[in-house]
């Protein structure tokens, strides 16, 4: 018991770790992976918040928030309404809560262009929200869902976060766009968030079955080495079905293959945060 306290307060004391999920494609398994890597690591111990930043909401549904009950939404938290703690909901997953995203957050470019601390927002919440938090209600990851677009709100994203995590379907067009990507991080790196670094490039949607994908993956790893994870994230059925039953894969049918291949990613990003801060 008292082993499992220490272990409690160890987490407790540790700042989380703020995860970007970004690519300016559409289509690539951003949402599918925030959802379905936050429930992995959960289910291996950590406290994990989902921040959904994508006004589609995709988030919110498949973890089966309805729009009904969005009363509040990260759109409150970027104009400043409502704190992170306020709009945070528990969701179906034990250990794993959800800042959830409605489609007011369309609009908040336009309201927030006026205010010089407009790429700042969700970093001022998110330390708001970290230095209210109790021991024993502390998160150790964050996880943020960006949109598909490199607009205002993947910039606050990406400068309140440590990395960015990079899905990257298996398919053609692959490299094109990850360039324009690349370049946006270093611009934020450069000028509002000296910290951020690539945390991995996840592929998803891989066919062993097509040899596009077999060739998508080679020019990926031979093009950004080390930063592409190990863990590959197949195409599943069950991985397609899950959100629309408001599950995560792991919920929905844990020995799948997609649901394996989440698990495996969750430790794969554990075993790089713990390389990191050996080093």
């Amino acid at each position: 018991m008292a082993h499992n306290g220490q272990r409690g307060q160890a987490q407790a004391a540790r700042v989380p770790r703020i995860l970007a999920l970004a690519n300016q494609k559409g289509g690539v398994g951003k949402t599918t992976t925030a959802i379905n890597l936050g429930t992995a690591l959960a289910a291996i111990g950590e406290n994990v918040l989902i921040v959904d930043l994508d006004p589609q909401g995709n988030a919110s549904t498949g973890l089966g928030i309805d729009r009904n009950k969005r009363l509040y939404s990260t759109y409150d938290v970027l104009t400043a309404e409502r704190t992170l703690a306020e709009v945070r909901q528990q969701t179906a997953v034990p250990r794993l809560t959800l800042a959830p995203a409605t489609l007011d957050l369309l609009g908040v470019e336009l309201e927030l262009s006026a205010f010089s601390d407009r790429t700042q927002r969700l970093k001022a919440a998110i330390k708001t929200f970290v230095e209210a938090s109790s021991p024993e209600d502390a998160v150790t990851y964050i996880l943020i869902d960006c949109p598909p677009s490199l607009n205002l709100l993947t910039v606050n994203a990406l400068a309140a976060a440590h990395a960015v995590v990079v899905p990257l379907q298996c398919e053609f067009f692959a490299l094109e766009g990850l360039s324009q990507l690349l370049n946006t991080i270093e611009q934020v790196r450069a000028s509002l968030n000296t910290e951020l670094a690539i945390h991995g490039v996840v592929l998803t949607m891989f066919d062993p079955r097509n040899s596009l994908s077999s060739q998508v993956m080679a020019d990926v790893r031979a093009f950004l080495g080390e930063k592409v994870y190990e863990t590959v994230i197949p195409r599943n059925v069950r991985v397609s079905e899950a959100p629309s039953h408001g599950k995560p894969v792991l919920l929905y049918d844990l020995k799948c293959a997609g649901s394996q291949a989440y698990l495996k990613l969750a430790s794969e990003v554990i075993q790089r945060e713990r390389r990191s801060h050996a080093a």
